[in-house]
């Protein structure tokens, strides 16, 4: 099978040659060892739980080790939130170092703690468990950040808005330069001609255009750009993608899926990019002002086309500037590569690891390509299958034997079907799938039918629930229509069914926002008419939709034993907020300050400190 035919654009084969990067340059990257220092600080630390008659719960028989800052600090005062196995608040917490001590009452947890213990009034503040974003790209993500200008509806309503800020990069910079633009929105930015050559050829017909689609599986140009990579009128359409035509057959600038797209972006000049080292860190930064203390590389391979990645995510966590933990998942374009890097499930520490395996079933939804089992509601199509039954089914087998958790991108209700029907096949030779914690990657459309079989096999769902929020009016009136619509991210119905479920930005797709992220599962408001919520009956519980960011989101990536909760032995990963996100009114959930963000006892983020007694 030719597997970079596949790929999903956020994780890509070819991206890395948008950043001036590409397999070669993979030895050029030199991996800092880490220090013993931190190798012990990103250990999970041993010791034996107990719990106290009144339900305190602290750690004994813990390790020496005179390295650590053994400081113990008490937090009460507030709302204690552990998104333990009961949802339960607590009256006060103790931190002891990287990890939490103790969880209880304030009479026991400073019992625990001792004397010396440092004592922190909340002032009526939430402390919770970090937040976690179960799929991300952060390589990729990263460097986009700094490779290509944001054009999203985050900074322009229209695409005339759009175009007019393309001209002025056009007038600005140096005529050799390429201008590249990411997360074009145009069913949420209006627009009176298509983006392509009609449009960028009116900005400039000497220097490449290049703008990417926000879904990432799409990507416009001028003649230019197409003339620079060598592309003709002639052009045959690559499997798995499109060169869009009029009706008169001729080109129009519009490219489907990055198998098309990546020949024209793949002409821009080495050198656009930047260190992704640095990328990876000032990004991790900037998440931790929102809460987040764990995101994920989705598609690792996408960059240096294979083990290159890893290493990039290692010196990152070796120079001990990383505001996240990361938890990554070799793309499967690269399988052999990662047979010859002996990859294994696992790899890594505590801070950067190894986490699962990705597939990728199909496209995008709003990009006409996630594959159907009837055609789109405006357009005569039923998408793209990224895989074969065959191929999808021959490396689940595969890698399930290995003993890999198995991640499968799947918007489209046939796509999911067919990733039931691999899991299922594999499952009637013996597998123990459940034991793989098999997720559903986006899970865009559901039927009833199938989130049976989800329970049946324990398969778990991981929303981008942005699809709901900025794409719900278009799901409706030009996607699929006001009846599939309704079966889009449908939180409420797999809890009934008892199956688990995250939510995720998917960053690139869209950025991170983890408060409003849980406001959008609860609500189900549109962004393009704040007036409508998209089938409001499927919307999240309180709980879930935060388990579905903390404990849940632990579970999926494998870290439910050292993150997601707020109980002793794990690390103290956590976040104070100047309100309770269970209790304030649910349009206010993403109006909520993150005030402070702390990774292993230590703060990664700091906007004003609580009172200390």
């Amino acid at each position: 099978m030719i597997h970079d035919r596949h790929g999903c654009a956020c994780c890509h084969a070819n991206l890395g040659a948008l950043f001036g990067y590409d397999p070669s340059r993979a030895a050029e990257i030199a991996v800092m060892p880490i220090s013993r220092l931190e190798s012990r600080l990103t250990e999970a630390r041993t010791g034996l739980v107990t719990q106290t008659a009144c339900g305190t719960k602290f750690m004994v028989d813990l390790p020496e080790d005179p390295a650590l800052n053994q400081t113990v600090r008490v937090y009460s005062g507030g709302t204690i939130m552990t998104v333990d196995a009961s949802f339960s608040n607590a009256e006060a917490i103790a931190i002891q170092g990287a990890h939490i001590l103790a969880v209880g009452t304030l009479d026991e947890v400073k019992h625990a703690a001792g004397e010396q213990a440092e004592l922190i009034d909340l002032n009526g503040r939430t402390l919770m468990p970090g937040l976690i974003d179960p799929h991300t790209h952060i390589l990729i993500g990263a460097l986009m950040d700094q490779a290509m200008d944001y054009v999203g509806t985050g900074r322009f309503s229209t695409t005339a808005q759009v175009l007019d800020f393309i001209a002025g990069l056009h007038d600005e910079r140096p005529s050799e330069e390429w201008i590249v633009c990411r997360n074009y929105y145009p069913m949420l930015q209006p627009f009176e001609a298509p983006m392509g050559f009609q449009t960028l050829d009116a900005i400039s017909t000497e220097r490449p255009i290049f703008v990417l689609n926000a879904s990432g599986h799409i990507g416009y140009a001028n003649r230019a750009a197409f003339a620079a990579a060598g592309v003709s009128e002639e052009v045959e359409n690559p499997h798995g993608g499109e060169f869009v035509r009029d009706d008169r057959g001729g080109l129009t600038g519009e490219m489907r899926n990055q198998m098309a797209f990546s020949r024209v972006l793949g002409a821009r000049p080495a050198g656009a990019g930047s260190a992704p080292t640095q990328a990876v860190l000032q990004t991790c930064a900037r998440f931790a002002e929102l809460g987040l203390t764990t995101v994920t590389e989705l598609g690792l391979g996408g960059l240096l086309r294979g083990a290159g990645d890893w290493d990039i995510l290692r010196q990152a966590g070796a120079t001990g500037r990383l505001s996240q933990r990361i938890r990554a998942y070799p793309l499967y374009a690269f399988d052999a590569a990662w047979d010859d890097a002996n990859l294994q499930p696992g790899d890594g520490d505590a801070l950067v690891r190894i986490g699962g395996y990705k597939l990728i079933a199909d496209g995008s939804n709003q990009g006409f390509t996630g594959l159907q089992r009837e055609p789109y509601h405006s357009v005569d199509s039923t998408g793209i299958a990224y895989m074969t039954l065959e191929e999808m089914t021959d490396l689940v087998r595969k890698r399930t034997a290995q003993g890999w958790q198995i991640a499968i991108h799947g918007n489209g209700d046939k796509a999911i079907d067919n990733i039931l029907d691999a899991i299922e096949q594999v499952a009637s030779e013996g597998v123990d799938v459940k034991a793989h914690r098999i997720r559903i990657e986006h899970c865009s459309i559901l039927h009833d039918e199938q989130i049976a079989r989800m329970k049946q096999f324990g398969i778990t769902a991981s929303f981008l629930i942005g699809h709901v929020h900025y794409w719900g009016v278009a799901m409706r009136d030009e996607i699929f229509g006001p009846d599939k619509a309704k079966l889009l991210d449908r939180c409420a119905s797999l809890e009934r069914a008892g199956v688990d479920y995250t939510i995720h930005s998917d960053f690139f797709v869209t950025d991170p926002n983890p408060l409003h992220m849980i406001e959008m599962a609860v609500t189900r408001q549109s962004w393009k008419d704040p007036d409508y919520a998209l089938a409001p009956e499927e919307g999240a519980s309180r709980e879930c939709a935060i388990r579905a960011m903390t404990s849940t989101a632990a579970w999926q990536i494998g870290s439910e034993h050292e993150i997601g909760s707020l109980e002793p032995g794990k690390f103290a990963d956590f976040i104070i907020l100047d309100r309770d996100p269970s209790r304030v009114p649910e349009n206010e959930i993403k109006d909520i300050t993150v005030l402070e963000t702390w990774m292993g006892g230590e703060p990664t983020y700091l906007a004003e400190a609580p009172g200390r007694a």
